[in-house]
């Protein structure tokens, strides 16, 4: 890892990583018009895979972990996510929700490898509590049609989804203890490969019959959306985001990321015409003031590790 200031080069990767994630959201509400959510789901998974995995050797960590993180990151974060904004979800919130898995993250670490969160991480919980509670009154006391766009059930599911990105993150680290020094990059190829087929199941036990071969007749804009989804958004953009983290340290990459959900809701608003509410707006508020406080406030002591260390 080089503790050099990022390149001009890598400022520029960085922050067309935040981009690309953040108008990944525009990319699902536009391939859900033209596939189901578990179609959706096999065919991102299914581009992700195509041509790499025939191209990139497989990581030498057991199966279990390829399994396990394929399940929750493949049908459990994504898989929630696309029912998500098909039921009712935009694509301006889900980037911010979505971003709750650094706090679900944090309560699986405590309870599953044991670690105490520091006072950042508690603080930011708290924060993120609040902001939840925000959301949550925006379905108790709404103001009149202004929620039409989401639902209670489809922010359950976008959390639900949040939660399964944290347990990937756990899968993660495990496989990492057990195997360090992996690639990531062929884990993220190979592990693509365990959605496809539980989505094509789900596909054919769930979608309507009249619906189970629409994908036959999907327009240019929607297979251009899954090409966005599995290649730019999957591999391109977590490779380089490895890249760098691996180069320079997750405290200095990481903040970066509070830039995706204001990408996200400007696109969604811009591109989808989508609204955000006030009780909306608070919550976004008090999100994004929790992942300041976790990914900058913990920034000084990791420095201060660092530099013992050394």
């Amino acid at each position: 890892m080089q503790n050099t200031s990022l390149t001009g080069r890598e400022l520029l990767a960085a922050l067309g990583i935040v981009v690309i994630w953040g108008t990944n959201f525009i990319a699902m509400k536009v391939g859900l018009r033209s596939f189901t959510p578990f179609q959706l789901g096999a065919a991102r998974y299914l581009l992700a895979i195509l041509p790499l995995i025939f191209l990139v050797p497989a990581p030498r960590v057991h199966w279990k972990w390829l399994l396990l993180y394929g399940l929750c990151q493949g049908v459990g974060q994504f898989g929630l996510v696309f029912l998500s904004l098909k039921i009712g979800m935009t694509a301006a919130l889900a980037s911010v929700l979505l971003q709750t898995q650094l706090f679900f993250t944090a309560l699986l670490s405590f309870f599953v490898l044991a670690e105490k969160p520091g006072r950042p991480l508690l603080a930011g919980l708290a924060l993120a509590a609040l902001g939840l509670c925000c959301f949550a009154m925006n379905y108790l006391l709404p103001a009149a049609g202004a929620a039409a766009a989401t639902t209670a059930l489809g922010f359950a599911l976008c959390l639900g989804g949040a939660s399964m990105w944290a347990a990937s993150n756990i899968v993660v680290r495990l496989a990492q203890r057990a195997a360090p020094g992996f690639a990531p990059l062929s884990f993220l190829v190979w592990c693509s490969a365990v959605p496809v087929l539980p989505f094509i199941a789900l596909s054919l036990l769930f979608d309507a019959p009249g619906s189970r071969w629409q994908w036959t007749g999907a327009p240019w804009q929607g297979w251009v959306a899954v090409a966005y989804l599995g290649w730019v958004a999957t591999i391109f953009a977590y490779s380089m985001w490895t890249g760098l983290i691996q180069r320079h340290g997750a405290n200095r990459i990481a903040p970066f990321s509070l830039g995706v959900p204001v990408v996200g809701i400007a696109s969604g608003m811009l591109v989808l015409g989508e609204s955000v509410t006030a009780w909306q707006w608070a919550g976004i508020a008090l999100i994004v003031a929790a992942l300041a406080c976790v990914l900058l406030g913990s920034r000084p002591r990791a420095v201060a590790v660092a530099s013992q260390r050394r």
